[in-house]
């Protein structure tokens, strides 16, 4: 199996070369200090999932032994596999957005203005920290192995690194089962009629089955960002102001009941 954390930087050649043509043909869609602080966060998720991986895989290893089935390597163990991962992509993403505790990684994602492939790069230091890859082990304790399940989330992020964009228009029936980038703009979107809409990793028949998907309206003209208190543009606030505001609010929440709605429940803005 090839090493995990090589996947991505094997792909990154592919990444970059998309990230300087759809800058020399849309650059409009470009703010260069936007497009490195995307770059520094890429880089310090990356070594956040490296460290905690590397910290965490004998526990995978160890709970692997208790698994289900013993489910060998083949092309169809893989594409099963790829399925079931992206089925619990759905519902890790979805928990992302309707449960505070779970947004405070996600929210980096979400907390720039622009649109474009480097947005794809920017991601959270604190996705390993909040138990992002708790919705993976149910596919070791099927009896995938740890090894392959992370390739496989390693491949899911790779295909959504494309969706990440505002230079492809509508791949007509490629949308009605694939994430596409009209997909995911809607998904990005802070207009009130796409929030928490266009959850699916590689596939968005995951929308279409439980109710979140959302149909691009060209009447609408998408504003990117979050709602609510959006951070100072550097790495470090984009990674941890949102700690700060679910400490006001749980300040501010009376009695242990109301506490745990603010860090379990739903993100409200404030």
């Amino acid at each position: 199996m090839i090493p995990i954390e090589l996947i991505l930087l094997g792909l990154s050649p592919v990444f970059l070369l998309c990230v300087f043509v759809e800058f020399k043909k849309a650059r409009q869609f470009y703010n260069v200090k936007d497009s490195v602080n995307n770059a520094l966060l890429a880089l310090l998720h990356q070594g956040s999932d490296a460290l905690v991986l590397l910290l965490l895989m004998p526990f995978f290893i160890w709970l692997h032994q208790f698994s289900l089935f013993k489910i060998e390597l083949s092309a169809l163990s893989l594409f099963a596999g790829f399925i079931l991962q992206d089925f619990l992509y759905y519902w890790f993403h979805r928990a992302s957005h309707n449960i505070h505790w779970f947004w405070l990684a996600h929210v980096v994602h979400h907390s720039s203005t622009k649109m474009n492939f480097t947005t794809a790069f920017r991601q959270s230091v604190l996705y390993p920290f909040v138990g992002m890859w708790l919705f993976w082990v149910p596919m070791i304790l099927i009896g995938f192995s740890p090894s392959l399940v992370f390739a496989i989330v390693a491949i899911n992020l790779a295909y959504q690194f494309f969706v990440h964009t505002q230079t492809i228009g509508n791949l007509g029936w490629v949308e009605r089962i694939f994430n596409t980038p009209t997909h995911h703009r809607i998904h990005h979107a802070t207009n009130k009629p796409y929030i928490d809409k266009n959850y699916g990793g590689v596939l968005i028949i995951w929308d279409k089955l439980f109710g979140t998907f959302a149909k691009e309206d060209k009447t609408i003209t998408i504003k990117y960002g979050i709602v609510g208190k959006m951070p100072k543009d550097n790495p470090l606030s984009a990674n941890f102001s949102q700690i700060g505001v679910l400490r006001e609010q749980l300040q501010h929440a009376k009695g242990i009941k109301a506490k745990l709605k603010r860090l379990f429940g739903y993100p409200v803005a404030d």
